[in-house]
């Protein structure tokens, strides 16, 4: 049986998504380590600044790529992607002190962005349902990546004579996956009328403007918890051990890789919003719960239910910026989708700082459960504000019979 080629691309992309967030998203916990081992600085501190650095360069650089996208070809800005990731991955490994390690992180969110540069060469290939399920696996890779690259290369560094000399072996991944990409073929928006799936699209449920401050405020409540989870789990005098406060903190991310593809063969595609909406209702509910217990196996439960919260709003964005997306917009529709998603973290990062110096390490399980609420609330209003037309029409109807 001859392979499908759009499935080959899908699954090509994915893998190199996968090696290149391998590096990018498992080299940051290592910082406090490699500011003492390797640059030898004492300024702890910086391994928190360093943290949010690639973050907020990708958020600034991610719409700008994405243009240069739509307009030169989303291969060639996917290749820029990946090569940038190597050489601020290079460069990185070579740093002779911090502000050189602090220019290579810079660099990384600069000319990195390979998830939204990834998305766009995946729109023109998929659409619609098919271009969900492809978000989705993408978000798997990103979640596998950040699942497996702490404890992988928590092993490698111990075979190594400096932490920051790991960055030099890891330039290789993302090599690799441009010498992929650069196999694939080359796939530029058409200039001719609407395929039929365009043209007998739904109209879509939310504005681009409503989507990314919905990931925004997704991603946002999300994040604020996690600077400081293990802090909460383990406070002074605590039991817990800091292999099991890791497990509850990858459980959420966890129940995603398990239950994001199944889910997707059921939501994603129709009742979006209102999906979208009973999910941030679950997310705000798990996280207070979480605040509120000081129970071991009430947190776990609510970690549980927060994945399986996450993995439906997730599949529910996905499936609205797939319906506003097309081959020739794919790129700045989705660097602008990426964007709101890095703003969302850096606030996140600076929130929580801010919230458990001046109340506690609760703190941020209740202002993400607020802010999630106000989002439930606001999608059902545009839920009841979509459907008013349809709800007068029926009453009109009983009124005249």
């Amino acid at each position: 049986m001859k392979a499908d080629p759009a499935r080959m691309v899908v699954r090509t992309i994915m893998l190199c998504h996968f090696i290149a967030a391998f590096a990018a998203l498992g080299m940051p916990p290592f910082f406090a380590l490699i500011l003492d081992q390797s640059l030898h600085s004492d300024a702890a501190y910086l391994a928190g600044w360093l943290y949010v650095v690639p973050t907020f360069f990708t958020a600034l650089s991610s719409p700008w790529w994405g243009k240069l996208a739509d307009r030169f070809g989303k291969k060639p800005l996917l290749l820029r992607a990946q090569l940038g990731l190597a050489g601020s991955f290079l460069l990185a490994g070579f740093a002779p002190n911090t502000w050189v390690f602090f220019i290579a992180l810079l660099l990384q969110g600069l000319l990195g962005g390979t998830f939204s540069a990834s998305n766009a060469y995946l729109a023109t290939v998929a659409s619609g349902a098919a271009l969900t399920r492809s978000l989705t696996l993408m978000q798997w890779s990103a979640r596998a990546a950040l699942v497996i690259a702490p404890t992988g290369l928590g092993l490698l560094m111990m075979s190594v004579q400096s932490p920051l000399q790991l960055y030099r072996y890891l330039a290789v991944l993302p090599l690799c996956a441009a010498l992929f990409i650069w196999l694939l073929p080359e796939r530029r928006a058409p200039a001719t009328a609407k395929t039929p799936e365009q043209a007998t699209r739904k109209p879509a449920e939310a504005t681009p403007g409503q989507i990314y401050a919905l990931q925004f405020a997704f991603v946002f409540a999300t994040v604020v918890t996690f600077p400081y989870f293990v802090p909460f789990i383990r406070p002074e005098g605590g039991s817990v051990s800091p292999a099991l406060a890791g497990l509850l903190f990858g459980l959420p991310h966890v129940m995603y890789l398990l239950c994001a593809m199944p889910l997707s063969r059921y939501l994603g595609r129709s009742a979006l919003v209102a999906t979208l909406a009973l999910s941030c209702l679950v997310l705000a509910a798990s996280l207070a719960g979480q605040a509120l217990t000081s129970s071991l196996p009430a947190v776990a439960a609510g970690r549980v239910v927060m994945g399986l919260g996450m993995t439906a709003a997730f599949i529910a964005l996905h499936a609205l910026i797939a319906g506003l997306v097309n081959s020739g917009n794919a790129g700045r529709t989705f660097g602008w989708f990426e964007s709101s998603s890095k703003w969302g973290a850096v606030c996140a990062g600076v929130t929580a700082g801010g919230a458990v110096q001046a109340y506690d390490v609760r703190a941020p399980f209740f202002i993400g459960a607020l802010v999630l609420f106000v989002a439930a609330c606001y999608l059902a209003g545009l839920t009841f504000h979509r459907h008013r037309p349809a709800i007068l029409a029926n009453r009109r109807n009983h009124a005249n019979q």
